[in-house]
Protein backbone atom coordinates (compact mmCIF):
# COMPACT_ATOMS: atom_id res chain seq x y z
CA UNK A 1 0.00 0.00 0.00
CA UNK A 2 2.73 2.59 0.86
CA UNK A 3 4.27 1.76 -2.51
CA UNK A 4 1.49 2.38 -4.66
CA UNK A 5 1.43 5.72 -2.82
CA UNK A 6 5.19 6.40 -3.25
CA UNK A 7 4.37 5.55 -7.12
CA UNK A 8 1.33 7.76 -7.16
CA UNK A 9 3.33 10.71 -5.74
CA UNK A 10 5.94 10.83 -8.17
CA UNK A 11 4.22 11.85 -11.58
CA UNK A 12 3.31 15.15 -9.35
CA UNK A 13 7.05 15.63 -8.36
CA UNK A 14 8.25 15.63 -11.95
CA UNK A 15 5.38 17.47 -13.31
CA UNK A 16 6.77 20.26 -10.86
CA UNK A 17 10.20 20.26 -12.09
CA UNK A 18 8.71 20.09 -15.62
CA UNK A 19 6.70 23.36 -15.04
CA UNK A 20 9.56 24.98 -12.82
CA UNK A 21 11.72 24.42 -15.76
CA UNK A 22 9.29 25.80 -17.64
CA UNK A 23 8.79 28.68 -16.31
CA UNK A 24 12.18 29.61 -15.83
CA UNK A 25 12.99 29.27 -19.83
CA UNK A 26 10.02 30.94 -20.93
CA UNK A 27 10.92 34.01 -18.71
CA UNK A 28 11.79 37.10 -20.33
CA UNK A 29 15.09 38.23 -19.02
CA UNK A 30 16.19 34.50 -19.39
CA UNK A 31 14.92 34.19 -22.82
CA UNK A 32 16.68 37.57 -24.19
CA UNK A 33 19.62 36.88 -22.21
CA UNK A 34 20.27 32.91 -23.93
CA UNK A 35 19.73 34.99 -27.30
CA UNK A 36 22.43 37.08 -26.78
CA UNK A 37 24.92 34.96 -25.62
CA UNK A 38 23.91 32.86 -28.76
CA UNK A 39 23.91 35.89 -30.58
CA UNK A 40 27.96 36.60 -29.51
CA UNK A 41 28.56 32.90 -30.20
CA UNK A 42 27.36 33.02 -34.03
CA UNK A 43 29.04 36.81 -34.48
CA UNK A 44 32.16 35.48 -33.33
CA UNK A 45 32.41 32.15 -35.15
CA UNK A 46 31.34 34.55 -38.29
CA UNK A 47 34.10 36.77 -37.71
CA UNK A 48 36.59 34.28 -37.26
CA UNK A 49 36.14 32.57 -40.43
CA UNK A 50 35.79 35.43 -42.19
CA UNK A 51 39.13 36.97 -41.50
CA UNK A 52 40.59 34.08 -43.16
CA UNK A 53 38.78 34.38 -46.09
CA UNK A 54 40.19 37.74 -46.52
CA UNK A 55 43.13 37.83 -49.43
CA UNK A 56 46.65 37.10 -48.38
CA UNK A 57 47.06 36.36 -45.02
CA UNK A 58 49.74 37.78 -41.88
CA UNK A 59 52.55 35.60 -43.20
CA UNK A 60 52.79 36.84 -47.00
CA UNK A 61 51.96 40.54 -45.81
CA UNK A 62 55.00 40.37 -43.60
CA UNK A 63 57.12 39.19 -46.50
CA UNK A 64 55.95 41.86 -48.91
CA UNK A 65 56.88 44.25 -46.49
CA UNK A 66 60.26 42.50 -45.81
CA UNK A 67 61.11 42.46 -49.74
CA UNK A 68 59.65 46.12 -50.11
CA UNK A 69 61.10 48.06 -47.97
CA UNK A 70 64.43 45.88 -47.02
CA UNK A 71 65.12 44.05 -50.45
CA UNK A 72 65.20 40.80 -48.98
CA UNK A 73 65.24 37.81 -50.95
CA UNK A 74 61.91 35.55 -50.47
CA UNK A 75 63.47 33.12 -48.92
CA UNK A 76 64.76 34.82 -46.49
CA UNK A 77 61.78 36.77 -46.00
CA UNK A 78 59.53 34.15 -45.56
CA UNK A 79 61.95 32.58 -43.04
CA UNK A 80 61.86 35.79 -40.94
CA UNK A 81 58.05 35.50 -41.02
CA UNK A 82 58.03 31.89 -39.61
CA UNK A 83 59.86 32.55 -36.79
CA UNK A 84 58.02 35.75 -35.78
CA UNK A 85 54.47 34.38 -36.10
CA UNK A 86 53.27 32.04 -33.66
CA UNK A 87 50.57 30.97 -35.95
CA UNK A 88 50.13 27.89 -37.93
CA UNK A 89 48.04 28.52 -40.88
CA UNK A 90 48.65 25.44 -42.66
CA UNK A 91 46.28 23.83 -39.70
CA UNK A 92 43.20 22.25 -40.43
CA UNK A 93 40.48 25.13 -40.61
CA UNK A 94 38.58 23.04 -37.47
CA UNK A 95 41.40 22.80 -35.20
CA UNK A 96 42.46 26.58 -35.46
CA UNK A 97 38.61 27.16 -34.69
CA UNK A 98 38.57 25.02 -31.65
CA UNK A 99 41.77 25.90 -30.74
CA UNK A 100 40.15 29.94 -30.69
CA UNK A 101 37.41 28.68 -28.83
CA UNK A 102 39.61 27.01 -26.36
CA UNK A 103 41.14 30.47 -25.85
CA UNK A 104 38.18 32.54 -25.56
CA UNK A 105 36.75 30.18 -22.67
CA UNK A 106 39.74 30.49 -20.92
CA UNK A 107 39.65 34.17 -20.84
CA UNK A 108 42.63 34.20 -23.30
CA UNK A 109 42.40 36.66 -26.40
CA UNK A 110 45.56 35.90 -27.67
CA UNK A 111 48.47 37.47 -28.57
CA UNK A 112 49.34 39.64 -31.61
CA UNK A 113 50.76 38.57 -34.55
CA UNK A 114 52.71 42.26 -35.16
CA UNK A 115 53.78 42.83 -31.42
CA UNK A 116 54.83 39.57 -30.35
CA UNK A 117 54.70 38.86 -26.68
CA UNK A 118 51.89 41.57 -26.34
CA UNK A 119 48.40 40.13 -25.60
CA UNK A 120 45.42 41.48 -27.23
CA UNK A 121 43.97 41.73 -23.92
CA UNK A 122 46.74 44.93 -23.36
CA UNK A 123 46.22 46.19 -26.83
CA UNK A 124 42.61 46.87 -26.26
CA UNK A 125 42.55 48.36 -22.76
CA UNK A 126 45.38 51.12 -23.68
CA UNK A 127 43.10 51.80 -26.80
CA UNK A 128 39.60 51.46 -25.70
CA UNK A 129 39.36 54.15 -23.15
CA UNK A 130 40.38 56.94 -25.84
CA UNK A 131 37.37 55.44 -28.28
CA UNK A 132 34.70 55.36 -25.16
CA UNK A 133 35.67 59.03 -24.26
CA UNK A 134 35.74 60.71 -27.79
CA UNK A 135 32.49 58.64 -29.12
CA UNK A 136 30.88 58.93 -25.85
CA UNK A 137 31.08 62.15 -25.32
CA UNK A 138 29.84 63.40 -28.97
CA UNK A 139 26.38 60.93 -28.10
CA UNK A 140 25.90 62.55 -25.19
CA UNK A 141 26.35 65.98 -26.20
CA UNK A 142 24.18 65.45 -29.38
CA UNK A 143 21.47 63.47 -27.32
CA UNK A 144 21.80 66.78 -25.17
CA UNK A 145 21.30 68.92 -27.60
CA UNK A 146 18.92 67.19 -30.07
CA UNK A 147 16.48 66.37 -27.41
CA UNK A 148 15.85 70.13 -26.32
CA UNK A 149 15.94 71.15 -30.08
CA UNK A 150 13.59 68.56 -30.93
CA UNK A 151 11.62 69.62 -28.00
CA UNK A 152 12.09 73.70 -28.67
CA UNK A 153 10.83 72.91 -32.32
CA UNK A 154 7.37 70.84 -31.27
CA UNK A 155 6.28 73.51 -29.58
CA UNK A 156 8.01 76.41 -32.04
CA UNK A 157 6.47 74.90 -35.44
CA UNK A 158 5.34 78.43 -36.18
CA UNK A 159 8.44 79.72 -35.92
CA UNK A 160 10.06 81.22 -39.18
CA UNK A 161 13.51 79.34 -38.31
CA UNK A 162 11.58 75.71 -37.63
CA UNK A 163 12.03 74.92 -41.27
CA UNK A 164 15.23 75.82 -41.69
CA UNK A 165 16.48 73.94 -38.20
CA UNK A 166 14.27 70.69 -39.44
CA UNK A 167 16.15 70.91 -43.21
CA UNK A 168 19.31 71.44 -41.66
CA UNK A 169 18.67 68.12 -39.00
CA UNK A 170 17.61 66.62 -42.10
CA UNK A 171 20.54 67.00 -43.92
CA UNK A 172 22.96 66.25 -41.36
CA UNK A 173 20.66 62.59 -40.80
CA UNK A 174 21.43 61.73 -44.45
CA UNK A 175 25.39 62.46 -44.34
CA UNK A 176 27.91 59.76 -43.34
CA UNK A 177 30.06 60.62 -40.09
CA UNK A 178 33.07 60.27 -42.09
CA UNK A 179 31.58 62.78 -44.87
CA UNK A 180 31.41 65.21 -41.73
CA UNK A 181 35.06 64.45 -40.37
CA UNK A 182 36.46 65.02 -44.08
CA UNK A 183 34.69 68.19 -44.66
CA UNK A 184 35.62 69.49 -40.94
CA UNK A 185 39.26 68.33 -41.62
CA UNK A 186 39.58 70.39 -45.09
CA UNK A 187 38.04 73.77 -44.28
CA UNK A 188 38.86 74.32 -41.04
CA UNK A 189 42.42 72.88 -41.00
CA UNK A 190 43.61 73.54 -44.62
CA UNK A 191 41.67 76.30 -46.29
CA UNK A 192 40.52 78.29 -43.64
CA UNK A 193 42.99 77.04 -41.28
CA UNK A 194 41.34 77.76 -37.85
CA UNK A 195 42.49 74.70 -36.12
CA UNK A 196 46.11 73.21 -35.74
CA UNK A 197 45.28 70.06 -37.60
CA UNK A 198 49.54 68.63 -37.25
CA UNK A 199 49.31 68.99 -33.31
CA UNK A 200 45.98 67.48 -32.46
CA UNK A 201 47.50 63.99 -33.93
CA UNK A 202 47.40 61.19 -31.45
CA UNK A 203 45.26 60.69 -28.63
CA UNK A 204 47.19 63.16 -26.22
CA UNK A 205 50.82 65.04 -26.57
CA UNK A 206 53.52 63.06 -26.81
CA UNK A 207 55.52 63.40 -23.23
CA UNK A 208 51.99 64.52 -21.38
CA UNK A 209 51.64 62.82 -18.02
CA UNK A 210 48.19 61.21 -17.28
CA UNK A 211 46.64 62.49 -14.50
CA UNK A 212 43.50 64.80 -12.84
CA UNK A 213 45.35 67.77 -13.68
CA UNK A 214 44.14 70.85 -15.25
CA UNK A 215 47.13 70.34 -18.27
CA UNK A 216 46.12 66.82 -18.99
CA UNK A 217 42.48 67.11 -19.28
CA UNK A 218 42.79 70.26 -21.09
CA UNK A 219 45.21 68.41 -23.97
CA UNK A 220 43.13 65.29 -23.96
CA UNK A 221 40.03 67.84 -24.93
CA UNK A 222 42.10 68.95 -27.54
CA UNK A 223 42.98 66.34 -29.19
CA UNK A 224 39.52 64.94 -28.92
CA UNK A 225 37.92 67.74 -30.64
CA UNK A 226 37.29 67.31 -33.85
CA UNK A 227 36.63 63.52 -33.37
CA UNK A 228 34.27 64.24 -30.89
CA UNK A 229 32.46 67.70 -33.13
CA UNK A 230 32.01 64.81 -36.18
CA UNK A 231 29.98 62.61 -33.99
CA UNK A 232 27.99 65.91 -32.43
CA UNK A 233 26.99 66.95 -36.16
CA UNK A 234 26.73 63.52 -37.94
CA UNK A 235 23.95 62.18 -35.20
CA UNK A 236 22.43 65.31 -33.57
CA UNK A 237 19.51 65.73 -36.78
CA UNK A 238 18.33 62.25 -35.80
CA UNK A 239 17.98 63.27 -32.39
CA UNK A 240 16.00 66.67 -33.36
CA UNK A 241 13.62 64.81 -35.70
CA UNK A 242 13.21 61.67 -33.24
CA UNK A 243 12.25 63.92 -30.42
CA UNK A 244 10.50 66.66 -32.67
CA UNK A 245 7.87 63.57 -33.51
CA UNK A 246 7.93 61.95 -30.22
CA UNK A 247 6.71 65.75 -28.58
CA UNK A 248 4.59 66.42 -31.18
CA UNK A 249 2.26 62.90 -30.93
CA UNK A 250 2.91 63.43 -26.79
CA UNK A 251 1.21 66.84 -27.05
CA UNK A 252 -2.23 65.13 -28.37
CA UNK A 253 -2.47 63.13 -25.69
CA UNK A 254 -5.72 63.09 -23.85
CA UNK A 255 -3.90 63.39 -20.09
CA UNK A 256 -2.28 66.44 -21.84
CA UNK A 257 -5.22 68.06 -22.00
CA UNK A 258 -6.49 67.20 -19.05
CA UNK A 259 -3.18 68.69 -17.07
CA UNK A 260 -4.05 71.57 -19.32
CA UNK A 261 -7.29 71.44 -17.68
CA UNK A 262 -6.79 71.23 -14.43
CA UNK A 263 -4.95 74.49 -14.17
CA UNK A 264 -1.17 72.93 -13.97
CA UNK A 265 1.72 75.48 -14.94
CA UNK A 266 2.91 74.92 -18.61
CA UNK A 267 6.35 74.47 -17.16
CA UNK A 268 4.91 71.64 -15.22
CA UNK A 269 3.08 69.71 -18.17
CA UNK A 270 6.14 70.72 -20.43
CA UNK A 271 8.24 68.81 -17.42
CA UNK A 272 6.61 66.31 -15.66
CA UNK A 273 3.81 65.23 -18.58
CA UNK A 274 5.40 66.05 -22.39
CA UNK A 275 9.22 65.65 -21.56
CA UNK A 276 8.90 63.04 -19.84
CA UNK A 277 7.09 60.70 -22.08
CA UNK A 278 7.85 61.74 -25.61
CA UNK A 279 11.95 60.85 -24.19
CA UNK A 280 11.02 57.17 -23.65
CA UNK A 281 11.68 56.05 -27.51
CA UNK A 282 14.32 57.95 -27.03
CA UNK A 283 16.10 56.44 -24.37
CA UNK A 284 15.87 52.83 -25.96
CA UNK A 285 17.32 54.68 -28.79
CA UNK A 286 20.45 55.84 -26.88
CA UNK A 287 21.07 52.48 -24.72
CA UNK A 288 21.02 51.05 -28.59
CA UNK A 289 23.53 53.68 -29.64
CA UNK A 290 25.74 52.96 -26.89
CA UNK A 291 26.22 49.72 -28.56
CA UNK A 292 28.20 51.08 -31.70
CA UNK A 293 30.30 53.72 -29.70
CA UNK A 294 33.18 51.21 -29.71
CA UNK A 295 32.15 50.28 -33.31
CA UNK A 296 31.70 53.86 -34.50
CA UNK A 297 35.20 54.97 -34.95
CA UNK A 298 36.61 53.16 -37.36
CA UNK A 299 37.05 55.89 -40.16
CA UNK A 300 36.72 58.79 -37.85
CA UNK A 301 39.84 57.80 -35.75
CA UNK A 302 41.67 57.11 -39.14
CA UNK A 303 40.85 60.72 -40.55
CA UNK A 304 41.99 62.42 -37.59
CA UNK A 305 44.89 60.20 -36.62
CA UNK A 306 43.15 59.76 -33.15
CA UNK A 307 44.80 56.72 -31.48
CA UNK A 308 41.55 54.77 -30.85
CA UNK A 309 40.50 51.29 -30.89
CA UNK A 310 39.10 52.12 -34.50
CA UNK A 311 42.25 53.36 -35.72
CA UNK A 312 44.36 50.13 -34.23
CA UNK A 313 41.78 48.07 -35.89
CA UNK A 314 42.21 49.38 -39.20
CA UNK A 315 46.09 49.04 -38.76
CA UNK A 316 45.20 45.15 -38.01
CA UNK A 317 42.75 44.78 -41.47
CA UNK A 318 45.45 46.34 -43.31
CA UNK A 319 48.18 44.00 -41.62
CA UNK A 320 45.82 41.14 -41.27
CA UNK A 321 46.89 40.86 -37.57
CA UNK A 322 44.25 37.68 -36.69
CA UNK A 323 44.13 37.78 -33.28
CA UNK A 324 43.71 41.56 -32.78
CA UNK A 325 41.37 41.55 -35.48
CA UNK A 326 39.34 38.92 -33.51
CA UNK A 327 39.65 40.47 -30.18
CA UNK A 328 38.39 43.82 -31.34
CA UNK A 329 35.38 42.50 -33.34
CA UNK A 330 34.40 40.41 -30.59
CA UNK A 331 34.54 43.61 -27.76
CA UNK A 332 32.34 45.24 -30.67
CA UNK A 333 29.81 42.37 -30.97
CA UNK A 334 29.74 42.33 -27.30
CA UNK A 335 28.97 46.40 -26.66
CA UNK A 336 26.40 46.07 -29.28
CA UNK A 337 24.26 42.67 -27.78
CA UNK A 338 24.63 44.39 -24.49
CA UNK A 339 23.17 47.30 -25.34
CA UNK A 340 20.59 46.08 -27.08
CA UNK A 341 20.13 43.43 -24.24
CA UNK A 342 19.50 46.06 -21.79
CA UNK A 343 17.21 48.44 -24.07
CA UNK A 344 14.61 45.72 -23.98
CA UNK A 345 15.34 45.18 -20.24
CA UNK A 346 14.75 48.87 -19.50
CA UNK A 347 11.91 49.20 -22.39
CA UNK A 348 10.31 45.64 -20.53
CA UNK A 349 10.35 47.75 -16.87
CA UNK A 350 8.91 50.47 -18.59
CA UNK A 351 6.33 48.93 -20.31
CA UNK A 352 5.48 45.03 -18.84
CA UNK A 353 3.17 44.63 -21.89
CA UNK A 354 6.57 43.56 -23.66
CA UNK A 355 7.31 41.11 -20.95
CA UNK A 356 4.10 39.79 -20.67
CA UNK A 357 3.75 39.52 -24.50
CA UNK A 358 6.20 38.03 -25.15
CA UNK A 359 6.36 35.64 -22.43
CA UNK A 360 2.92 34.01 -24.19
CA UNK A 361 4.92 33.52 -27.53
Amino acid sequence: MSETAVVNKAPPAQGQMGGWIKRITSHFLVRKAARALFTIWFVTSLIFFLVRLMPSNPIEVYINELIVQYSLPYAEARDQAASLFAIDLDAPLHEQYFDYMGQLLRGDLGTSLRSPGTSVMSIIARFLPWTIFSVGIGLLLSFALGVLLGMLMAYKRDAFWEPLVSGAASVLSSIPNYIVGIVLLVYLGVYWGLVPIHKMRGSTTPGMQPGFTVEFIVDIFFHAALPILTYVLSSIGGWILSMKSSTMSTLGEDYVTIARARGLSEGRITTAYVGRNAMLPLITQLLISIGFVVGGSLLIESIFVYQGIGYRLLSALSTRDYPLMQGIFLMITISVVVSNLLADFVYGWLDPRVRIGGGEK
